[in-house]
């Protein structure tokens, strides 16, 4: 049964001094909850890391909790290679499997696991739309592809198979303050080119509408269930080209993908194309995106710099 809203619950948000997780803490904080945030640097109430056990289980000595939020990643910036991704696959598999040990020694009942769209496989899925009743990070023979699907894989059946309520949010590429700031100042140096799309689509979502949907998942989420929560879908050439527009740096010269193809990882995601539903997220969670569409949440930041 989903849990009813209840306002000073303690939440421990694994990643809290991410770009994500400050999102995620400032929405928490709003709806009226405490935040303990884990990680190894300063700003952290848990001072630890998730891939070691031991250090860990011994940071959590003595704290208790409702409800623990997974959204750490060893991403500093966006990932060009496969090498770039595999730090944040540890910490879906084993960092998963760490926190929630922890999380159960401190009392927890609830864990929202943070997890991405692009599970349900790195390919164009053309006009089909996506929706959580399609099979979610299924193998396939790549081996840096198969450890990173793996990775999001486990991620969500460590938690479903624990004793905890676990819910599951795939969300779509973030955008968003924190998440831009970093393509608005490669284009403003033009080292950042524009990509030929040739119709593909990827789903986007901004970092305050991510953050919103953590919220409602704690307070209204189906344990065992997985949600969508998207807000648009744009190409990566169209995205980049809006981020200029919108910011007003110099226009992006235009490259072909095959260009990247020094870069694994990007070359990849240039590949992909899907189209996601978040209908089930916004009947169940109540969950409505502030920013429906990606103009909107770039408009938005671009007047909050002025």
């Amino acid at each position: 049964m989903a849990m009813t809203e209840m306002k000073n619950q303690t939440v421990i948000v694994a990643g809290a001094s991410g770009v994500f997780g400050r999102h995620i803490r400032e929405a928490l904080t709003g709806a009226g909850h405490t935040v303990l945030g884990v990680g190894r640097g300063e700003g952290n109430e848990i001072r630890a890391d998730l891939l070691d056990r031991d250090g860990l289980l011994r940071a959590f000595e003595g704290i208790k909790a409702d409800v623990v939020v997974h959204s750490a990643t060893a991403l500093r910036k966006p990932p060009m290679t496969h090498k770039g991704m595999f730090g944040t696959d540890d910490l879906r598999v084993a960092g998963t499997a760490n926190l929630i040990e922890a999380a159960e020694l401190a009392g927890v009942r609830r864990f929202i696991g943070e997890n991405i769209a692009i599970g349900y496989g790195y390919r164009d899925f053309g006009d089909r739309v996506l929706t959580e009743a399609d099979e979610f990070a299924a193998p396939v023979t790549d081996p840096n592809v198969n450890r990173h699907l793996e990775g999001m894989r486990e991620k969500e059946r460590l938690a479903q198979e624990s004793g905890l309520e676990a819910i599951s949010l795939r969300f779509g590429l973030f955008y968003g303050p924190g998440g831009t700031d970093t393509l608005v100042h490669m284009l403003r140096k033009r080292q950042l080119p524009a990509f030929n799309d040739h119709g593909r689509l990827s789903p986007w979502t901004h970092l305050a509408d991510a953050a919103a949907a953590v919220v409602a998942a704690i307070d209204r989420g189906r344990p065992g269930e997985a949600y969508n929560v998207v807000d648009d879908h744009l190409g990566f050439g169209q995205m980049i080209r809006a981020i200029a527009e919108t910011f007003g740096t110099p226009k992006p010269f235009t490259v072909p993908t095959w260009m990247m193809g020094f870069a694994s990882y990007m070359h990849l995601m240039l590949g992909v194309s899907m189209r996601v539903s978040s209908e089930k997220a916004r009947r169940e969670l109540g969950w409505q995106p502030a920013y429906p569409t990606v103009l909107d949440g770039l408009r938005a930041q671009a007047r909050a710099h002025v």
